[in-house]
Parts: structure tokens; sequence; C-alpha cells
């Protein structure tokens, strides 16, 4: 790690200079390693243009276009992070053990960037496509002893048990089941505490669906901020199976949430001296990468491409603005050994935990039938063998599916788990502030140089909330 005094002046040098970001989006690409971004990458040179695997003509991705450096991932007490304590790194800048949130290893309490934005004057907000009080939006938005107390965690979110009283002003993902209250039939909470209805009281427009999104108008209508959508009781479902869903159901997608977000957090500040501090969270390419989902995971890494695009189409329109984006850890372990080829992800139509949902539905007396009329085909596996479908019949459903699906497209997985691969540190900004924003972030970082880095770009202090947290 670099000298602790030559970091604060490094991060000065950007942070009071005449290109100072009145506001920061910082993206994390959970479980995202690079070789999923040369997967992605080559499928679309061999699916949308005339590049072949021997005679690879290879297009750049948006994520391409912006690297800077790299960071190291360890938590406090093992090589290999999760993501709360990764989370919790990349927050409020320091280290903590696997599983816990915003505290340190002793339970103690440290404050998070987004806390001392909001503390500042900031507005601030959360998208992502996990369940909205998963590990990496918890971390800024919670502090908790357990990543698993859900029930905990979306209370503080909202300002319902923060230690300082502080909420969100825009809350969007999954997770709605931890919002009702015990007594609601899709509650999934162990207490009778109503978090939707104390949101509406505190004047939020609490989202739950399609047409209620659609109702923000991309942030651009009549309802202002606060906000929350929750469009989902679980995850957000994975990209490649959101845009199966009917039009008037279908859930938003990351690109859509981020803009509208953006659009409505520009409203709200644009006549202020203070802007605003988004946290953007590609959640579920960590889920794909867990399940081995080549498929899933292609088409949340072309998502996540997507936002960084509209992203950086924002801040050439909005040049007060910048981005800083890094994977809380790499998950997985995907290798693309000689011989690999994805062209064959172009016929996945669904990812394998929605095909096993459809699966375990099914109450015929025909499920071979079944998996080979329908399943099989919808993850491109019409050409299973016999003995394939044996072995998915006989069960292990996701896995083997995964399993059959790479052997064809020749990839493989090292780990059901994370690795402990450094992640790559992409940033932007328009003209002097992108120029500076790559001389300042360029190197190897640890990861709780991170939010010390923003801190001094914002001009807030991580410290201040620590007392003020302690002193609660």
């Amino acid at each position: 790690m670099k000298a602790s005094a030559a970091l604060a002046c490094t991060f000065a040098t950007l942070a009071l200079g005449a290109a100072q970001p009145k506001n920061l989006i910082f993206i994390v690409p959970d479980g995202f390693g690079g070789s999923g971004q040369t997967l992605a990458r080559t499928y679309v040179s061999l699916t949308e243009g005339e590049s072949t695997p021997g005679a690879p003509s290879i297009k750049d991705l948006p994520g391409d276009l912006l690297p800077v450096g790299n960071v190291r991932t360890h938590s406090i007490n093992n090589l290999v992070t999760d993501s709360a304590a990764a989370g919790t790194a990349l927050a409020t800048g320091f280290k903590t053990q696997n599983g816990m949130i915003g505290v340190q290893p002793d339970g103690s309490l440290v404050g998070n960037i987004l806390e001392a934005a909001k503390l500042n004057g900031y507005r601030t907000a959360i998208v992502v496509t996990s369940t909205a009080n998963h590990a990496t939006p918890a971390s800024f938005s919670a502090h908790i002893t357990s990543r698993n107390d859900y029930d905990g965690i979306a209370a503080q979110q909202l300002g319902y048990s923060h230690p300082l009283n502080q909420s969100v002003d825009i809350l969007m993902g999954g997770g709605r089941c931890y919002y009702k209250p015990k007594s609601d039939s899709g509650s999934c909470r162990g207490d009778d505490v109503d978090l939707i209805k104390f949101a509406q009281e505190k004047g939020y427009y609490v989202a739950q669906n399609r047409s209620q999104f659609d109702d923000l108008e991309l942030g651009l209508g009549p309802i202002r901020l606060p906000f929350v959508g929750l469009f989902n009781d679980d995850q957000l479902s994975y990209e490649v199976d959101r845009k199966a869903q009917a039009e008037d159901v279908r859930e938003p997608s990351l690109s859509e949430m981020a803009t509208t977000a953006l659009n409505a957090l520009h409203r709200a500040t644009s006549s202020m001296k203070r802007g605003y501090f988004m946290l953007i969270e590609a959640s579920r390419i960590d889920h794909a990468a867990h399940a081995h989902d080549s498929g899933a995971h292609l088409w949340d890494t072309l998502e996540y491409n997507q936002v960084l695009d509209t992203v950086k189409n924002w801040i050439d329109n909005h040049p007060d603005t910048a981005m800083m984006s890094v994977a809380d850890h790499e998950t997985g372990g995907l290798t693309l050994p000689s011989g690999y080829d994805p062209r064959r992800l172009k016929d996945v139509k669904q990812s394998a935990e929605h095909l096993k949902s459809l699966w375990d539905k099914y109450g015929g007396d025909d499920r071979r039938g079944f998996l080979v009329s329908e399943i099989l085909p919808a993850y491109a596996l019409s050409d299973a063998t016999d003995g394939e479908i044996e072995a998915l019949l006989a069960g292990d459903f996701v896995a083997n599916l995964a399993k059959f699906l790479n052997d064809r497209i020749g990839v493989e997985w090292s780990t059901g788990g994370h690795t402990a691969v450094d992640t790559v540190l992409y940033s932007y900004g328009a003209g002097k502030m992108g120029d500076e924003l790559k001389k300042t972030l360029a190197g190897n970082w640890d990861n709780v140089d991170i939010p010390r880095f923003m801190e001094k770009a914002l001009q807030v202090s991580l410290d201040e909330v620590t007392e003020l947290l302690r002193a609660a």
C-alpha cells in the first residue's frame, strides 16, 4: 500500500484543484473480472461483425476505454474477501472481517462515503440488481455485525433505525419482501416493522412494479425525490431473463434505473452548491459466476458495459460529474483456454436459475419430454446427449446445465467461490477532470484507498462520520 501521507497529498491534488467534481458516481460490478470482460468482448466481436475464432477482429466494449489501475481485495482475516468485507473497505476505508458490514472486527462503527456525503448536503442514491439490502449496498448504508441480518439492514437504509437517523434519497433494486411487515403475506421479515409504510410517511414515493416505475418517467416527471423502487421480492432477474419478460411486467434494467436516478438527482441539485453521490452495483455478475452460468454472466456483463456507456455519455453532458468503477472481488475463476468459442451463447434465452424454477414447477408426467422440448433449447443444449439428459433427470440440475454448456463453448471455472485476483479500476471525467483522474488513479491500490480518494474529491470527512456514529 502506498504511504498514507503520500496518498493524501496525491488525492488532494485532484480534490482541491480546479477540476473538483460536484457529483460522484461509484459503480461496483460485483464479482467481475478481466476474463469476463474478455468473454463479453469476444462474443460481441464474433456475433456482430466479421470476426472468427481463426481470424479475430476484436471490437472494444465501453469498459475497455476506461481502465486506469488495479485494486487489491483481501479482507482483514482472509486472503479471499467476501462482498461484506470488500464493500466495507470500499465504502469506509477500513478493512474488516468477512461477513461484517460497516463495522470493525471489534464491532465499532466506521463511517462510509455515502453517509459523509449526506452529512455535508449531498443527495444520495443506491441502485442495484441484487436485493437492496445485500452486502454491497448495505456497506454504504448500514452498520451491522452480520451481512445476513437483512431485516436490520433494510431498517437502517430508510432511516428507521440508522444510528444517525440518515436515509438514502433513492433506493432501487430487489428485496421487496424485507420492507414489508411480517403480517403481510409477501413478507420475509421476522418482525412487523412496515418499512414501506414508514417510507411513505416520510414522503417517499414507493414503486413496486413496472407501471409504478414508468410513472417516474425516467426521473423527469412530476415525482421528485425521495423515492424507493423495489421490483422483486428476491434479487432482480438476470438480464437474460429480464429481457424475456412481458413488457408490461418487465423489471427495469440497471441502465434504466441508473438513468432515472441521474435525472432525478440532477433536477434536485442543479441549482445547489452540493451535488450527489450515487452507488450503482451490477450485482448479478457475481451470482452468475457462483453458478458458472456463462450465459447469464455474459448478459449481465454486457449490461454493466451499457451502464458505463450511459454514465460516460451523462458526464460528457454534465462535466461537473466524475465516475469511478471497481469490482469488490472476482468470482468463479473464469478461464478462457485455447479453442474457446462463445458464439453458442447467442442461443441462450434464459438463465439456468430460471430454467430450474420452470423444472421445479413442472407438474406433468413426461419430465423427459419437457426437458428436451422446453428446457434444453432455451439453454442452447438442443444437442444434449442421452447421457447428459439422464444426468439432468437424476439431479444437480443447475450445475449440470452449466457444465454441459461450458463444455461446448470451451470455458472453465476454477471455483464456486471468490478469488484473490486484483480487480480493474476504471474512471471517467470530462476534459481536465478526466486527465487528472487518470493521472491520480494510475497504479495499484488497496481497496481501502478508494473511499479516501472519494472523500478528498467530495471534500467530506469519513472520520467525522465515524466520530458521530460512535457518539450516537
